[in-house]
């Protein structure tokens, strides 16, 4: 079991935007706003759930947590609050892109500038739905999230070809990928 270490967590949550950048901008509509079917997420879906959860989930918490204890539970996150938030369909990728990479910088700098020190990990807070956790846990989920949604991100773009790689299929195992992440 791999203990929680807040700068392997940050060496992935820093490089989160990088990656969705070099894998998204430019790149033509059908990789963008292509989905896996009726109420499923296309790439600009998740990015805007990334940045919902940079506004109101990541750090938020963290403030409760380490302000209030297990005393006051975090707020709900809506998971689906970039669906409802109206998004301008016309807009290319590129902006979402650089307001997650901004609110991204923002919210890691207000980490570090925390100072936090490993007696601090052990730190308990109350999650509305799963109860007590502790802030190495909210930290370490914060970027498995990442990566969950980077895998959600691949899976999805390679649905588009679906079909246009015949035979070949069976050998590519993001196509039989039944999805471990719910939107």
């Amino acid at each position: 079991m791999t203990e929680f270490s807040l700068a392997e967590a940050i060496a992935v949550l820093t490089r989160t935007p990088a990656t969705l950048n070099a894998l998204l901008r430019g790149l033509p509509d059908i990789w963008v706003r292509g989905n896996e079917g009726k109420d499923t997420w296309n790439a600009f879906d998740i990015v805007g759930h990334l940045i919902v959860g940079e506004r109101t989930d990541w750090m938020p918490r963290v403030r409760i947590l380490l302000e209030n204890g297990e005393a006051r539970p975090f707020d709900p996150f809506d998971r689906f609050a970039q669906l409802k938030e109206g998004q301008d369909k016309s807009l290319a990728i590129d902006q979402p892109l650089d307001e997650f990479a901004r609110l991204r910088r923002e919210n890691l700098a207000a980490l570090q500038a925390l100072n936090l020190q490993h007696e601090d990990f052990t730190r308990r807070g109350r999650h509305p739905a799963l109860g007590v956790v502790t802030l190495s846990e909210l930290l370490a989920t914060w970027a498995v999230h990442d990566l969950t949604h980077v895998h959600q991100l691949s899976r999805v773009m390679a649905h588009q070809y679906r079909d246009a790689v015949g035979p070949w299929s069976v050998y590519l195992g993001v196509l039989q990928c039944a999805g471990h992440s719910t939107p």
